[in-house]
């Protein structure tokens, strides 16, 4: 449990960094509630969205040696944005994680994933 919450939290940080870099990711109302939101959500679309997406475009992956793997990325974030804000709305919630364009939501993509990665080898125990 604590390595669900702790994995959570640095997901909810790289996605902080992203909307704080770049300008076309905005956050609406109650910030540290939208980065939460957008974790979940996040979460949810890498064990469920992503593989799918990563099964279906493997002739691309392997013909770009593997580059295309970041449009995956970029779209999973994309995706997620959508998502979270709809799901917050759904509950009644007045906040939202907005990405502009795919541009953004590669790049938003790309810190995420390096923020991620280095957070990890910072706080995650390995067992």
């Amino acid at each position: 449990m604590k390595k669900l919450l702790v994995r959570w939290i640095i997901s909810a940080l790289s996605l902080f960094v992203a909307a704080w870099l770049l300008p076309g990711i905005e956050v609406r109302g109650t910030a540290w509630l939208a980065y939460a939101v957008m974790a979940v959500v996040l979460g949810f679309a890498n064990a469920v969205i992503r593989p799918i997406l990563k099964l279906l475009t493997c002739p691309l992956i392997i013909l770009t040696l593997g580059l295309f793997t970041l449009v995956i990325n970029g779209l999973t974030l994309w995706l997620s944005a959508e998502l979270s804000t709809w799901l917050a709305h759904a509950l009644g919630l007045n906040v939202g994680y907005h990405v502009r364009d795919f541009w953004s939501a590669l790049l938003g993509a790309i810190i995420v994933s390096v923020v991620t990665v280095i957070l990890s080898t910072l706080f995650v125990d390995k067992d």
